[in-house]
Order: C-alpha cells, then sequence, then structure tokens
C-alpha cells in the first residue's frame, strides 16, 4: 500500500532524514521504531506534506505522493494523529470531529467513532481543555478516522499515557486494524509496538536499519539495547492478541 523509496527531507540545510526506505502493507500495523531524534516525527511529516522531501518517493497504491500538498495528500486518504494531539482545546469533542468529518459523512461517521470510543459519546459536549490526556488522545484518533482514511499514521500514540491508557490505546489499534484500517504506527515504546505490529521498521540517524516481524525484533538483544535503548533481559511484553 505504502512505498517509500530513498526518502532525504531537511530542515533548512540540516539533513534529517537520509535515504528512508519502508513499506507498509495493506490492511496491517507497521510499526516504526527507534530512539528520540532518528527522525521518526519527520518521516510523518513527510508523510502527509508538511515538510516535504527534496529527493526520494513516496507511493500510496502506486501513486507518487511525494510532492503534494497536505491538503491533497489528505484528500487521497492519509490522515496523521501527530505527536502531542494538538486538538482544538476550545471546542467540544463533537466539534473538534465536526470539523475534520467530510459532507457527506464517510463510514466513519459520529456513531461508530461513538462506539469505538464510548467516552467521547460520554464527553461529547465537553471542551477539548477538559479532558483527560487518554481522552485526548482517543478524541485525536477519532477526528483523523472521521475523514476515512485508507492510511492512518500514528505518530508517538502512547506518549505521556499511563499504563492502563497505553492497553486501551493497544485494543483500539487492534479494533482498527480488524476492520480493515491501514495503519503506520510511529513509536518509541517497542514493548508497547510489538504487542500490536504485524512488520517493525527500525530507524537510526535517519534512515532504516533493520526491517522485521516484531517477534524477532524482540528477541534480538543487540538491536533492542543499540537501537531501542532497551535494556539487555527486559521483560517480555505481554503476548500479541489477535482480536
Amino acid at each position: 500500500m505504502l512505498t517509500v523509496d530513498g526518502l532525504h527531507t531537511y530542515y533548512d540545510e540540516s539533513h534529517v532524514l537520509q535515504g528512508v526506505s519502508l513499506t507498509a502493507a495493506r490492511g496491517a500495523v507497521t510499526a516504526v521504531l527507534g530512539r528520540n531524534g532518528v527522525g521518526k516525527t519527520t518521516l510523518c511529516r513527510s508523510l502527509v506534506g508538511l515538510t516535504p522531501a527534496r529527493a526520494g518517493h513516496i507511493r500510496l497504491d502506486g501513486v507518487d505522493i511525494t510532492r503534494l500538498p497536505p491538503h491533497r495528500i489528505h484528500r487521497l486518504g492519509v490522515s496523521l494523529v501527530p505527536q502531542g494531539r494538538h486538538i482544538f482545546p476550545s471546542l467540544t469533542v463533537r466539534e473538534n470531529l465536526a470539523i475534520a468529518m467530510p459532507r457527506p459523512a464517510g463510514p466513519w461517521d459520529f456513531a461508530k467513532v461513538c462506539a469505538v470510543f464510548p467516552r467521547l459519546a460520554e464527553r461529547s459536549g465537553h471542551r477539548g481543555n477538559e479532558l483527560s490526556g487518554g481522552e485526548q488522545q482517543m478524541l485525536a484518533i477519532a477526528r483523523a478516522l472521521v475523514a476515512g482514511p485508507r492510511l492512518l499514521v500514528l505518530d508517538e500514540p502512547t506518549e505521556g499515557l499511563a499504563p492502563v491508557l497505553v492497553r486501551e490505546v493497544a485494543g483500539v489499534i487492534r479494533r482498527l486494524r480488524d476492520e480493515g484500517t491501514s495503519i503506520l504506527l510511529v513509536e518509541q515504546n517497542a514493548a508497547f509496538a510489538v504487542t500490536v505490529a504485524d512488520y517493525a521498521h527500525v530507524m537510526a540517524k535517519g534512515t532504516v536499519v533493520h526491517s522485521t516481524d516484531p517477534a524477532a525484533l524482540w528477541n534480538n538483544e543487540a538491536i533492542k539495547t543499540q537501537l531501542l535503548g532497551i535494556p539487555p533481559a527486559a521483560p517480555a511484553p505481554p503476548p500479541r492478541r489477535d482480536l
């Protein structure tokens, strides 16, 4: 579905992405892992056109979207849940969703979103700044879903969340995958990512240096310690559950 080939992205003269190549399959959760500062968020921004690449190609179902403006990429079906959520604090839950919803509404209307996120239905009249961190994250995901994306890009969705809320996010990701949503999960929390991902890429110094299935990644102590900062013999994450 998504093919990234030799992507180079800069901030002025700072060369951040240095030849990133990866693929993400349709209907799967593909994880992109790495420490802080390796270029994961820049990759997300390049995929949606916010920080266009200077070289390389991004193809969505064979269509080159590398240099399209963000609104055209969005219309082609790529939705980003940004790091830090960035919901509108003065708008209610329903208003945050309404401004992102196409007319007429697509498959992810308000009723379906509330079926996946029942807490949002309960809080539909509350403003964004009145929600907990976990509720804000659910709203950010729901806001991306109402656009009816073919590919959902999640940038650090578990950042700052308590463990119980991380498990809730994992459940949402599994449900979305099982309903056919293709997901690119960009995460520093590898222990979380390997419980939901179907495939994983590891980034270091602005490029992808290792690609494998999640189980093999977790059993590779050299990759875990050197590239992901996980101590040797770290406890195994909960077993993956294909719901």
